[in-house]
Protein backbone atom coordinates (compact mmCIF):
# COMPACT_ATOMS: atom_id res chain seq x y z
CA UNK A 1 0.00 0.00 0.00
CA UNK A 2 1.24 3.24 -0.81
CA UNK A 3 2.04 6.48 1.58
CA UNK A 4 -1.66 7.36 3.52
CA UNK A 5 -2.92 10.74 4.12
CA UNK A 6 -4.31 10.74 7.68
CA UNK A 7 -6.98 12.58 9.56
CA UNK A 8 -4.48 14.66 11.60
CA UNK A 9 -2.79 15.75 8.40
CA UNK A 10 -6.16 16.29 6.74
CA UNK A 11 -6.92 18.79 9.73
CA UNK A 12 -3.58 20.43 9.38
CA UNK A 13 -4.87 21.12 5.71
CA UNK A 14 -7.61 22.72 6.97
CA UNK A 15 -5.99 24.86 9.83
CA UNK A 16 -3.43 25.73 6.99
CA UNK A 17 -5.89 27.17 5.01
CA UNK A 18 -7.80 28.60 7.70
CA UNK A 19 -4.30 30.72 7.98
CA UNK A 20 -3.50 31.31 4.34
CA UNK A 21 -6.87 32.80 4.10
CA UNK A 22 -6.30 35.16 7.05
CA UNK A 23 -3.27 36.07 5.85
CA UNK A 24 -4.45 37.29 2.23
CA UNK A 25 -7.87 38.33 3.31
CA UNK A 26 -6.89 41.47 2.12
CA UNK A 27 -6.28 40.31 -1.23
CA UNK A 28 -9.39 38.47 -1.65
CA UNK A 29 -11.42 41.63 -0.72
CA UNK A 30 -9.34 43.62 -3.15
CA UNK A 31 -10.11 41.03 -6.12
CA UNK A 32 -13.95 40.75 -5.31
CA UNK A 33 -14.45 44.57 -4.94
CA UNK A 34 -13.18 44.92 -8.76
CA UNK A 35 -16.03 42.23 -10.15
CA UNK A 36 -18.06 41.50 -7.01
CA UNK A 37 -19.43 42.39 -3.74
CA UNK A 38 -15.85 42.90 -1.92
CA UNK A 39 -16.94 40.35 1.34
CA UNK A 40 -15.20 37.29 0.30
CA UNK A 41 -12.37 38.10 2.11
CA UNK A 42 -14.25 38.26 5.16
CA UNK A 43 -16.95 35.39 4.08
CA UNK A 44 -13.86 33.35 3.81
CA UNK A 45 -11.94 34.64 6.71
CA UNK A 46 -15.06 34.01 9.01
CA UNK A 47 -16.05 30.20 7.27
CA UNK A 48 -12.36 29.14 7.99
CA UNK A 49 -11.95 30.67 11.37
CA UNK A 50 -15.28 28.76 12.37
CA UNK A 51 -13.62 25.46 11.35
CA UNK A 52 -10.52 26.13 13.17
CA UNK A 53 -12.43 27.22 16.63
CA UNK A 54 -14.77 23.90 16.17
CA UNK A 55 -11.69 21.39 15.37
CA UNK A 56 -10.17 22.98 18.91
CA UNK A 57 -13.30 22.05 20.56
CA UNK A 58 -13.00 18.83 22.63
CA UNK A 59 -16.08 17.82 22.08
CA UNK A 60 -15.51 18.08 18.09
CA UNK A 61 -15.53 14.33 17.83
CA UNK A 62 -15.47 13.54 14.38
CA UNK A 63 -13.09 10.62 14.43
CA UNK A 64 -12.74 9.69 10.61
CA UNK A 65 -12.44 11.13 7.61
CA UNK A 66 -16.04 11.11 6.09
CA UNK A 67 -16.90 12.59 9.52
CA UNK A 68 -14.69 15.26 9.56
CA UNK A 69 -15.27 16.67 5.79
CA UNK A 70 -19.10 17.03 6.53
CA UNK A 71 -18.63 18.86 9.72
CA UNK A 72 -16.55 20.96 7.55
CA UNK A 73 -19.36 21.57 4.63
CA UNK A 74 -21.83 22.47 7.36
CA UNK A 75 -19.56 24.38 9.11
CA UNK A 76 -19.24 26.51 5.85
CA UNK A 77 -22.39 26.71 4.71
CA UNK A 78 -23.88 28.32 8.00
CA UNK A 79 -20.96 30.45 8.41
CA UNK A 80 -19.34 32.21 5.09
CA UNK A 81 -21.95 34.52 3.27
CA UNK A 82 -22.32 34.98 -0.42
CA UNK A 83 -22.33 32.42 -2.82
CA UNK A 84 -18.92 30.74 -1.70
CA UNK A 85 -20.59 29.25 1.48
CA UNK A 86 -22.88 27.05 -0.34
CA UNK A 87 -20.02 26.16 -3.29
CA UNK A 88 -17.37 25.31 -0.59
CA UNK A 89 -20.26 23.33 1.61
CA UNK A 90 -21.00 21.63 -1.89
CA UNK A 91 -17.47 20.57 -2.23
CA UNK A 92 -16.74 19.25 1.07
CA UNK A 93 -20.15 17.22 1.53
CA UNK A 94 -19.61 15.58 -2.05
CA UNK A 95 -16.29 14.41 -0.55
CA UNK A 96 -17.36 13.25 2.68
CA UNK A 97 -19.83 11.32 0.82
CA UNK A 98 -17.24 9.43 -1.04
CA UNK A 99 -14.68 9.48 1.93
CA UNK A 100 -13.73 6.98 4.15
CA UNK A 101 -15.01 5.98 7.40
CA UNK A 102 -11.47 5.50 8.52
CA UNK A 103 -8.74 7.90 9.94
CA UNK A 104 -6.91 7.75 6.78
CA UNK A 105 -7.27 7.64 2.92
CA UNK A 106 -4.43 6.71 -0.07
CA UNK A 107 -3.86 9.29 -3.00
CA UNK A 108 -6.28 7.46 -5.25
CA UNK A 109 -9.21 8.08 -2.46
CA UNK A 110 -8.25 11.44 -2.51
CA UNK A 111 -8.37 12.40 -6.19
CA UNK A 112 -11.83 10.48 -6.17
CA UNK A 113 -13.27 13.14 -3.19
CA UNK A 114 -11.64 16.12 -5.08
CA UNK A 115 -13.46 14.95 -8.30
CA UNK A 116 -17.05 14.54 -6.58
CA UNK A 117 -16.22 18.18 -4.59
CA UNK A 118 -15.86 19.13 -8.43
CA UNK A 119 -19.08 18.04 -9.36
CA UNK A 120 -21.06 18.98 -6.32
CA UNK A 121 -19.85 22.38 -6.70
CA UNK A 122 -20.72 22.40 -10.66
CA UNK A 123 -23.89 20.80 -9.79
CA UNK A 124 -24.50 23.74 -7.34
CA UNK A 125 -23.40 26.84 -9.14
CA UNK A 126 -23.70 25.23 -12.86
CA UNK A 127 -20.26 26.66 -13.95
CA UNK A 128 -17.96 25.41 -16.37
CA UNK A 129 -14.32 25.65 -16.80
CA UNK A 130 -13.89 29.05 -18.83
CA UNK A 131 -16.43 30.60 -17.21
CA UNK A 132 -14.30 32.67 -14.79
CA UNK A 133 -15.16 31.34 -11.33
CA UNK A 134 -13.20 28.69 -9.10
CA UNK A 135 -13.95 25.85 -11.30
CA UNK A 136 -11.18 27.28 -13.54
CA UNK A 137 -8.87 27.07 -10.34
CA UNK A 138 -10.30 23.38 -9.29
CA UNK A 139 -10.86 21.33 -12.18
CA UNK A 140 -6.99 21.34 -13.89
CA UNK A 141 -6.02 20.51 -10.22
CA UNK A 142 -8.37 17.64 -10.05
CA UNK A 143 -7.55 16.32 -13.45
CA UNK A 144 -3.75 16.61 -12.68
CA UNK A 145 -4.49 15.07 -9.15
CA UNK A 146 -5.70 12.54 -11.03
CA UNK A 147 -2.87 11.52 -13.88
CA UNK A 148 -0.74 11.60 -10.97
CA UNK A 149 -2.32 9.09 -9.17
CA UNK A 150 -2.61 6.99 -12.23
CA UNK A 151 0.76 7.56 -12.83
CA UNK A 152 1.79 6.44 -9.54
CA UNK A 153 3.55 9.71 -8.09
CA UNK A 154 3.86 10.23 -4.56
CA UNK A 155 1.68 12.03 -2.44
CA UNK A 156 3.94 14.94 -2.42
CA UNK A 157 4.43 15.02 -6.22
CA UNK A 158 0.53 14.74 -7.41
CA UNK A 159 -0.41 17.67 -5.30
CA UNK A 160 2.48 19.67 -6.50
CA UNK A 161 0.87 18.87 -9.96
CA UNK A 162 -2.65 20.14 -8.47
CA UNK A 163 -1.46 23.17 -7.34
CA UNK A 164 0.35 24.25 -9.89
CA UNK A 165 -2.13 23.21 -12.39
CA UNK A 166 -4.81 25.17 -9.65
CA UNK A 167 -2.32 28.40 -9.88
CA UNK A 168 -2.09 28.05 -13.98
CA UNK A 169 -6.18 27.78 -14.26
CA UNK A 170 -6.31 30.93 -11.68
CA UNK A 171 -4.24 33.35 -12.94
CA UNK A 172 -6.08 32.39 -16.60
CA UNK A 173 -9.21 34.14 -15.28
CA UNK A 174 -7.61 37.51 -15.34
CA UNK A 175 -8.11 37.50 -19.45
CA UNK A 176 -12.07 35.55 -19.19
CA UNK A 177 -15.07 37.22 -18.91
CA UNK A 178 -17.26 36.02 -16.28
CA UNK A 179 -20.23 33.74 -17.78
CA UNK A 180 -21.47 33.68 -13.92
CA UNK A 181 -22.33 35.08 -10.80
CA UNK A 182 -22.30 38.93 -10.17
CA UNK A 183 -18.87 39.62 -12.16
CA UNK A 184 -20.86 38.46 -15.60
CA UNK A 185 -22.94 41.58 -15.24
CA UNK A 186 -20.19 43.17 -15.59
CA UNK A 187 -19.31 41.70 -19.21
CA UNK A 188 -16.27 42.91 -20.85
CA UNK A 189 -15.18 44.61 -18.23
CA UNK A 190 -14.24 41.85 -15.95
CA UNK A 191 -12.00 40.56 -18.20
CA UNK A 192 -8.34 41.77 -17.01
CA UNK A 193 -9.32 40.59 -13.42
CA UNK A 194 -8.30 37.97 -11.17
CA UNK A 195 -11.06 36.09 -10.13
CA UNK A 196 -11.49 35.94 -6.29
CA UNK A 197 -13.12 32.44 -5.86
CA UNK A 198 -10.08 30.81 -8.31
CA UNK A 199 -7.89 32.44 -5.76
CA UNK A 200 -9.26 31.23 -2.54
CA UNK A 201 -9.64 28.26 -4.18
CA UNK A 202 -6.43 27.95 -5.04
CA UNK A 203 -5.52 28.70 -1.63
CA UNK A 204 -7.14 25.32 -0.69
CA UNK A 205 -4.89 23.17 -3.41
CA UNK A 206 -1.56 25.16 -2.20
CA UNK A 207 -2.37 24.11 1.81
CA UNK A 208 -3.34 20.76 0.41
CA UNK A 209 0.28 20.43 -1.35
CA UNK A 210 2.08 22.06 2.02
CA UNK A 211 0.27 19.45 4.12
CA UNK A 212 -1.02 16.31 2.76
CA UNK A 213 2.21 15.65 1.06
CA UNK A 214 4.71 15.66 4.29
CA UNK A 215 4.89 12.18 6.03
CA UNK A 216 4.83 13.61 9.59
CA UNK A 217 2.06 15.70 8.44
CA UNK A 218 4.25 18.60 9.55
CA UNK A 219 4.59 21.34 6.70
CA UNK A 220 8.43 21.63 5.31
CA UNK A 221 9.65 25.28 6.23
CA UNK A 222 10.32 25.82 2.20
CA UNK A 223 6.70 25.48 1.98
CA UNK A 224 5.62 27.47 4.64
CA UNK A 225 8.11 30.18 3.04
CA UNK A 226 6.20 30.00 0.20
CA UNK A 227 2.76 30.17 2.00
CA UNK A 228 3.96 33.39 2.88
CA UNK A 229 4.20 35.14 -0.66
CA UNK A 230 0.70 36.19 -2.45
CA UNK A 231 -0.31 34.02 -5.47
CA UNK A 232 0.23 35.90 -8.43
CA UNK A 233 -2.17 38.77 -9.72
CA UNK A 234 -2.43 40.25 -12.50
CA UNK A 235 -4.25 43.86 -12.69
CA UNK A 236 -5.34 45.98 -15.92
CA UNK A 237 -2.80 48.58 -16.38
Amino acid sequence: MGQEITLAQLRQWLVTYASRIKSQEALLTELDAAIGDADHGANMRRGTRKICERMADPEFRHDDVSSLLRAVAMTLISNVGGAAGPLYGAFFLRAAQVGQQASAITLDELATMFRAGLEGIQQRGKAQLGDKTMIDALQPAVEALEAAAKEGLSVAAALEAARSAAEMGMQNTVELQANRGRASYLGPRAIGHQDPGATSLYYLLESAAETLGESTGAPAAANRQAAETPAKVSRPT
